[in-house]
């Protein structure tokens, strides 16, 4: 009988350390999606000059940093920056489709890293109109059971003319927003197509396990 007895504390505990593994799994996954639907609602925001609420997504201590203007720090300060914007109005055209994800969850599932790509349209009537691209490396953070952008860096890989094209040469990164001046100066000093440079991966190659 205590051999029974043993087997069967066994078979619980097995049992217990397999359910507990498909909870982490499962929790995972549904922070993947979350983080996902996340980063997509930013965009349609930002796509229809919804500043206030794309602001609402950061971190009370989140920060943001686009192409090489700095780092805007809070979300009162991001709040700020995009508020500085172009209005979305008649004639104008701001769509960011963002694609590409690769997340990574952290181990105790507070925090994760997000690579992205934004595949940019901007225009106005009557005015300018450009194709561009930008890499996202996003930092996320968990607070009170509800995903919050925690860090937002867009590294603007090329901008150009609509008619034109990239084989035309690209449009010189902006680097300041008037009147208002960053908490941070840029991370990275670089510049976007015709010259060349890599946005930083957050994560090692998954198969050969190389940092980049």
């Amino acid at each position: 009988m205590s051999d029974e007895i043993a087997a069967l504390r066994e078979s619980i505990a097995a049992l217990r350390d397999e359910v507990g593994a498909l909870k982490r799994k499962a929790s995972i996954a549904e922070s993947h999606l979350a983080i996902c639907n996340l980063q997509a609602a930013y965009g349609y925001y930002v796509d229809k000059g919804l500043w206030d609420e794309a602001a609402d997504m950061f971190a009370p201590d989140g920060t943001l940093e686009i192409a090489g203007r700095g780092v805007y720090t809070g979300q009162d300060r991001v709040r700020q920056y995009l508020h500085a914007l172009p209005r979305y109005e008649r004639g104008v055209l701001f769509n960011h489709m963002q694609l590409q994800p690769v997340i990574h969850i952290d181990s105790d599932g507070q925090r994760a890293q997000g690579r992205w790509r934004a595949f940019i349209l901007i225009a106005w009537l009557g005015g300018e109109a450009r194709w561009g691209e930008a890499v996202y490396e996003n930092g996320y953070r968990l607070i009170d059971g509800v995903w919050r952008i925690q860090s937002l860096h867009a590294f603007i890989t090329f901008y150009c003319e609509f008619d034109r094209g990239p084989n035309h040469g690209g449009v010189p990164m902006v680097r300041n927003i008037d009147g208002l001046q960053p908490d941070r100066p840029a991370t990275h000093d670089y510049e976007a197509f015709p010259e060349v440079f890599v946005p930083p991966f957050h994560y090692a190659n998954p198969v050969s396990g190389k940092a980049w």
